[in-house]
């Protein structure tokens, strides 16, 4: 009798037990925001959220307001919808709100990299140094010699203009890919004196390669990071990984020529941090995907938006003759290509505009803190609600603040010229009369904004200063409307288009 008394109550705890982790048993506390669990335990409203996570968003702020819970796959999210509160989210002490929790669960999960302790402070570290000041001008420098060999090595001012047709996204996100690449992480040693040339061609050859397996595992990556794969694209995921461990591992890095400082002083660091070679494989094609997976479909979208607005591509062309005729240079018949320096970029207001337009139309990063104890903020009107410990806090500023018609006039509209005024300056934004500070947020807050925000501006900047600097272009079809975006990809950064367009493009002289 007493046997079947414990096993009947270890039967009961576990099932309660079980009912808890499921969140059967979580109630709304005062001060919480309002809470929505969904009609299936634990999974709660993962299915939809993964359909369209924009929309489900919006239906829940038209429900809610600017701040509610939802379940998501075992985790409760309280999206904050309100601009007011980012300032007082992103830089709170980690203490409380902890990005890296999130972070480390999905770098382990997507690129089988397990983060250790100094890992941010040396990303840090070596970013600060090589990816901005006089660190990322050597940095452009690097990435204007890559596209040297790639855009620009076959052109010449004997050759007849003929047209030459692509698919822009595919070419873009080709060409950058490459380009950052090459400049991240070294060149092939020339194998002897007047080999050169060879050295290139095989630098061409090496980084096509890489960038077509690197777009089998793009492709995958929105199911991967939620754990959605079917079993034959988990495979295949898992081919691609020891792929990239094996291409990007350090033994082979460091036989390249000219890698960069940036690359260089994260391995030898992690190195001095006892992280065990396979681990700092996996590092380097965490690195890849983190420099390389959004630059690519920026600049397509940037181009796509400028040859669909002739106003606009004639302001940032005309901009960038300027500046490349103050420089001393020229784009014009018997004349090289334009070297472009990092003080050419910084004087391209205009084009510093449309690209930043551009990341508000489609830049759609989610940016997620864990809830290390309980935390109580305050909305602008006033009203406090409570975060609980175990919980996460996530901001979508696509909806909020990108696309927010109270803070930009026609927000679905590409204005080129909407963040600068006429004068050179930034504008500045506001709502019901309260200036923002947060009006565009394509490379996060705080202190997890992104490390190689102003390598991947210049990369995207140069090479588009060189296309239409270099080129004439024109869209296949000009009556061809912009393509809808890959709604699987919301919450990953630059939104991808469900299909390519054809383009058109020739030496300008």
């Amino acid at each position: 009798m007493v046997l079947w008394v414990i096993l009947l109550c270890t039967l009961v705890s576990s099932l309660l037990g079980g009912l808890y982790v499921l969140g059967v048993f979580r109630r709304r506390r005062p001060n919480e925001p309002p809470l929505e669990k969904g009609t299936i335990p634990w999974l709660g409203y993962l299915l939809e959220f993964r359909k369209n996570s924009s929309e489900f968003l919006k239906r829940m702020q038209r429900k809610h307001g600017g701040v509610f819970t939802v379940l998501i796959g075992g985790y409760y999210f309280t999206f904050v919808m309100d601009p007011f509160c980012f300032g007082t989210i992103v830089k709170e002490s980690r203490s409380k709100l902890d990005f890296r929790t999130n972070a480390a669960q999905l770098v382990v999960r997507v690129f089988g990299y397990k983060p250790v302790e100094a890992n941010h402070s040396i990303v840090h570290a070596s970013s600060t140094k090589h990816l901005m000041g006089d660190g990322l001008t050597v940095l452009i420098q690097a990435t204007m010699e890559s596209f040297r060999k790639l855009l620009l090595f076959n052109l010449s001012s004997g050759e007849k203009r003929v047209w030459r047709e692509e698919n822009l996204f595919h070419y873009c996100y080709n060409i950058i890919f490459r380009a950052g690449y090459l400049a991240l992480y070294g060149t092939e040693p020339p194998r002897g004196a007047g080999n050169k040339e060879k050295a290139e061609e095989q630098d061409r050859l090496h980084s096509n390669q890489l960038f077509q397996e690197f777009r089998k595992y793009d492709r995958l990556f929105p199911n991967l990071a939620f754990s959605a794969l079917p079993p034959k694209d988990k495979r295949e995921a898992e081919r691609l990984k020891r792929h990239f461990w094996n291409v990007l591992s350090v033994k082979k890095v460091w036989q390249k020529d000219n890698i960069s400082g940036w690359i260089s002083d994260q391995d030898q660091l992690l190195a001095e941090n006892g992280v065990p070679e396979y681990m700092r494989d996996r590092f380097m094609f965490m690195l890849l995907w983190a420099s390389q997976g959004n630059t690519g479909p920026t600049a397509f979208w940037l181009l796509l938006y400028l040859l669909k607005h002739p106003e606009a591509l004639k302001a940032v062309r005309d901009e960038v003759d300027k500046v490349s005729r103050e420089s001393g240079q020229e784009v014009k018949a018997g004349s090289p290509p334009v070297t472009v320096t990092r003080d050419m970029l910084n004087q391209t207001p205009l084009l510093d505009s449309a690209l930043e337009e551009t990341l508000r139309l489609v830049a759609a990063p989610m940016l997620v803190r864990a809830v290390l104890e309980d935390t109580c903020l305050r909305t602008s009107s006033g009203t406090e609600f409570c975060l609980r410990k175990g919980d996460r806090v996530a901001l979508f500023p696509h909806i909020s603040v990108q696309m927010n018609p109270e803070i930009h006039e026609e927000p679905h509209k590409f204005k080129y010229d909407r963040f600068v005024n006429p004068d050179g300056t930034r504008k500045d934004f506001y709502r019901d009369g309260k200036k923002l500070k947060f009006v565009n947020m394509p490379w996060g807050a705080g202190v997890s904004i992104c490390p190689g925000r102003f390598f991947a501006t210049a990369e995207m900047k140069l090479f588009v200063f060189l296309m239409l600097g270099h080129f004439d272009l024109e869209l296949v079809n000009e009556e061809e409307e912009i393509p809808a975006i890959d709604i699987s990809r919301w919450g990953f950064g630059t939104m991808q288009p469900v299909h390519d367009v054809r383009f058109r493009f020739r030496p300008r002289f």
